[in-house]
């Protein structure tokens, strides 16, 4: 491992490649420290324990715990995509506004004809979309900075009166923030290693990990600890084999595929037999990605914000569905699988027609052995396809909930255990997997070891 480390940095490009990446890391992260103009960081931070949202639910905003209602959607999401709308820095929004722009627009040009012309139009058109999605973001930049202004901040926050101007500058402040953010991702594609928004993405994710350590050493290893060190040692040991195994099972799903047999047809010119090739093409299992939770863990907390929030104000049943409505309870549970799977048949609908695949076989002359081609085939890739999409929802929703119920069975900090499962070891796990691919390309190209092993040299190379 060492020593292909050591081939890494041999490689002069790559090797600039990683440094640029790291550099613009580094920028990314330091914007995290640099307050937004007019608030007062001290009583910002302080305050937030204790600030209500729309509905007078407490907003768990701490490191402890997962937020619920609108406020609790910011706050997740932008945990997701990399977020801190409570640190009060100018990059408090992360990539999260772009983000939901750009799913906007994967949506918009499955529906609307235009933007699917214009999808078609090669590098022009994507260009056009792409400066659309821009301008999206900035709406969306200004949706939640009136949300977070006006709804979520008390006025004793801001040095000064919360007027106008002041919100103006706020305003100005997390969208040049986040289209900054954006800047970084695009350079980080361009001239790093990797894809730079989802490269943001895993480094907002991943730095959380030092809030984690320091609550595992207050509940276990600090003279105010409830527990015992040596409870702690064991706690720390089977999170960290838990941790393996889950890595293992997400990488074996995200890289699992259903392979489909295709067979080309033998065409005979003269004495001379042409095809009659077998190939195989693959149907991912986990098809959707990240996109079902992401789509539904947004979803569920608006449910459990406003319907639940609203049923707890009465009493009888109404008290007990909105009881059950909350993050950890049954019925949320229940209905988060649900959605899960919804989104799972949904999305994967949108990317994979059966029918124009099936097609598209029949005119390159070839056939899928004891289907008949065309209406048939079709019928056959559907079928396959609805029972590969199953064990790919099911394994999603299990990652989803899984934290949930570490947290309520071991009394634990949903912080601590949302890096077993959840959105974000999927985003962290699927960006790494993209990034060792595009880094073993570099080494392969250049003759050295991939990570996987293998011989140094190609064979006949002296060099």
């Amino acid at each position: 491992m060492f020593s292909t480390i050591n081939n890494v940095f041999r490689i002069p490009e790559l090797r600039k490649k990683i440094m640029i990446t790291l550099g613009l890391l580094a920028a990314y992260r330091i914007g995290f420290s640099i307050p937004i103009p007019g608030i007062n960081i001290r009583m910002f931070k302080d305050g937030l324990l204790s600030v209500s949202d729309l509905f007078g639910d407490t907003l768990g905003v701490g490191a402890e715990g997962a937020s619920t209602g609108l406020a609790g959607i910011i706050a997740n999401l932008g945990a997701i995509t990399g977020g801190a709308w409570q640190s009060g820095a100018i990059f408090c929004l992360g990539i999260m506004p772009y983000i939901t722009a750009s799913i906007i627009f994967s949506l918009l040009q499955k529906i609307v004809p235009s933007l699917e012309r214009m999808a078609k139009e090669g590098e022009a058109g994507q260009q056009k979309i792409n400066q659309y999605t821009r301008y999206v973001t900035v709406l969306l930049c200004l949706i939640h900075s009136l949300f977070i202004f006006y709804q979520i901040l008390p006025k004793e926050m801001w040095n000064g009166e919360r007027t106008p101007f002041a919100f103006l500058q706020f305003f100005a402040a997390v969208a040049a923030g986040t289209m900054l953010i954006m800047w970084i991702g695009e350079k980080i594609t361009e001239y790093g290693i990797g894809n730079g928004i989802s490269l943001l993405i895993m480094a907002g994710i991943i730095a959380r990990i030092p809030n984690a350590v320091l609550i595992l050493y207050r509940d276990y290893f600090s003279d105010q600890a409830k527990n015992t060190p040596q409870e702690g040692i064991l706690v720390v040991c089977g999170l960290g084999v838990m941790f393996i195994l889950i890595v293992m099972g997400v990488v074996l799903i995200t890289q699992g595929t259903r392979r489909i047999t295709i067979q080309q047809a033998k065409h005979v010119r003269g004495t001379k037999i042409y095809g009659g090739q077998r190939s195989y093409m693959p149907l991912r299992v986990n098809h959707a990605g990240v996109m079902p939770v992401i789509f539904a863990s947004p979803v569920m907390m608006l449910v459990a914000g406003v319907i639940g929030g609203a049923l707890l104000k009465f009493g009888g049943v109404s008290y007990f569905l909105g009881v059950n409505l909350q993050n950890g309870h049954v019925l949320y549970t229940i209905m988060e699988i649900g959605l899960i799977f919804f989104f799972s048949y949904f999305w994967t609908a949108l990317y994979f027609n059966p029918a124009d695949t099936a097609k598209n076989i029949k005119e390159y002359g070839s056939f899928i052995p004891g289907i008949r081609p065309g209406k048939n085939t079709a019928e056959y890739l559907e079928r396959i396809m609805n029972r590969v999409i199953f064990g790919g929802a099911a394994f999603l929703s299990a990652i989803a909930i899984l934290p949930m119920i570490l947290s309520n069975a071991l009394d634990m900090s949903y912080l601590v255990v949302s890096f077993l499962g959840g959105t974000g070891i999927l985003i962290v796990v699927g960006v790494a997997l993209d990034l060792v691919q595009k880094v073993e390309s570099h080494l392969v190209m250049r003759h050295y070891d991939s990570f996987m092993g293998g011989s140094k040299r190609i064979r006949g190379r002296r060099r």
